[in-house]
């Protein structure tokens, strides 16, 4: 965890578009930017809990799909479609492992009305400096696990999220720049298209 708050502390001073004060976004005006984000893609460096740094792109489709693509030797694949979250791992086993994507706290940034404000997933919102943060989790169901979002400003742009599970390790994932707009196939998403693929 030191590691990626080091890593991000540097990218943030390394960027001449970061001031050093803002004031916090509002939830509203960052529910504007993720609703803004019909199709997106961008590159990630994944820091995991025990140091280790796996990189790969991810591609966003709303309402409700995602793809984590990690780059070779790496063969993880995760996916979020059809309201489920599968899990493919690095072994190269062909079938994942499902959840509920509602067990998740990325489903929030993957519905199809984003609504920080008006959310009971959201229980924080921080600003320190130029960076404003929102946690999310189930108050409910805190063995789901938490995301942190971080958010540079002053004008909204998502660079880095962190995944807290129930036993206490994270993951950090830092993100590149985001392009938008573009056109997915939804075959990129599909789990069964996915699975069949691995299993060729």
């Amino acid at each position: 965890m030191l590691v990626a708050r080091i890593i991000f502390t540097l990218l943030l001073f390394l960027s001449p578009a970061a001031p050093a004060f803002a004031e916090k976004i509002s939830l509203s005006d960052l529910s504007a930017y993720l609703n803004g984000i019909r199709t997106a893609e961008f590159e990630f460096s994944q820091i995991n809990d025990d140091g280790s740094v796996s990189k790969g792109t991810i591609y966003i489709k709303r309402p409700g799909r995602m793809r984590f693509e990690y780059d070779p030797p790496n063969n993880a694949l995760v996916l979020a479609s059809g309201g489920r979250l599968a899990i493919f791992d690095d072994k190269g086993n062909h079938d994942p492992v499902i959840y509920p994507l509602k067990r998740t706290p990325l489903a929030i940034i993957l519905a199809k009305n984003i609504d920080l404000a008006a959310s009971a997933m959201v229980v924080g919102h921080a600003a320190e400096g130029a960076v404003t943060t929102v946690r999310v989790e189930d108050p409910e169901n805190l063995d789901y696990g938490r995301v942190d979002l971080f958010f540079l400003g002053p004008e909204p742009a998502l660079r880095q999220w962190v995944v807290g599970d129930a036993g206490g390790g994270s993951t950090t994932m830092l993100l590149g720049d985001i392009q938008t707009g573009m056109v997915l196939n939804s075959s990129l998403f599909s789990i069964t298209h996915n699975t069949n693929a691995r299993r060729d």
